[in-house]
């Protein structure tokens, strides 16, 4: 770790095994975890979608959506994931107002 407590991301993704192929262009943390987000759910296919979910949506959402998902055991993760994530934000919208 670096002075500020943060770990390289070359260090991050040695934790990880990463199908180099596929995932070239991983440069910011947010793109490694929605990476490993997509692996969790078993939906590398749509692995642009998780990206762009994890860069707009507030990490503790997308967080809670997960754990719901993993806790259910589905069989269609991605779905469900996506299903869930749209109750979240709606309960976040509706206990800010």
């Amino acid at each position: 770790m670096n002075k500020i407590g943060f770990s390289s991301m070359t260090k991050i993704l040695d934790k990880y095994e990463i199908d180099e192929s596929k995932q070239k262009r991983i440069s910011r943390e947010w793109q490694d975890y929605a990476y490993r987000l997509a692996v969790a759910l078993n939906d590398t296919a749509h692995t642009a979608i998780y990206m762009r979910v994890v860069k707009s949506t507030p990490r503790d959402q997308v967080e809670k959506a997960k754990n719901f998902v993993m806790d259910a055991g589905a069989r269609s993760k991605g779905k469900m994931f996506m299903w869930k994530l749209k109750q979240v934000k709606e309960d976040a919208r509706m206990n800010k107002t």
